[in-house]
């Protein structure tokens, strides 16, 4: 059965992005040494990228090559993508999705970007463990890490650790015992 993940970067004051969806402030950390928890190590484990639409048109926007050629990516939107940079798959119904991701045994599930759909995933018991890096920077407004949605939960501290430059290492489980 595949552990569905979550891996972001969120700013002190608990934003992903700052107004108008830049990332400019999580650029000046690239090259930190996150030594056992370096994103590629992550990335190594994972088989499956889920991500919503947002996220998806963040990336997609980006002239570069797409950044998961060897993974199956998962895009859940009710709309039509076209002319997709890379294969992908594309899910409307996120009950369903969620127990089409705990069936696989290829790997483990990344849930990428936006808080609106882990939060969406966490609501339904869908989201196995976050790995939040909070970085030393106060971005005033932007993209939340936790939207609110009126869903109460008590994450378990898995650990804490600090990091290279100033970043923390927050890693809960979502799972209740």
């Amino acid at each position: 059965m595949a552990r569905i993940l979550g891996y972001i970067a969120s700013s002190l004051d608990g934003f992903i992005a700052s107004p108008g969806d830049r990332l400019d402030w999580l650029e000046r950390y690239e090259g930190m040494d996150l030594g056992a928890h370096d994103y590629n190590l992550f990335l190594g484990r994972i088989r499956t990228v889920v991500m919503g639409r947002g996220t998806y048109d963040f990336l997609a926007r980006d002239p570069g090559s797409w950044p998961y050629p060897h993974h199956r990516v998962i895009v859940v939107t009710s709309g039509v993508i076209n002319e997709p940079p890379g294969p992908l798959e594309v899910r409307h119904d996120i009950d369903a999705l969620i127990a089409e991701l705990r069936a696989l045994d290829d790997g483990d599930v990344w849930m990428l970007g936006g808080g609106k759909l882990q939060m969406a995933f966490m609501e339904r018991g869908g989201l196995d463990e976050i790995e939040i890096y909070v970085m030393p920077e106060l971005l005033g407004g932007g993209s939340p890490l936790f939207p609110a949605a009126g869903v109460r939960l008590s994450p378990t501290l898995i650990s804490a650790k600090t990091l290279d430059r100033g970043c923390v290492r927050l890693h809960y489980t979502l799972l209740s015992e």
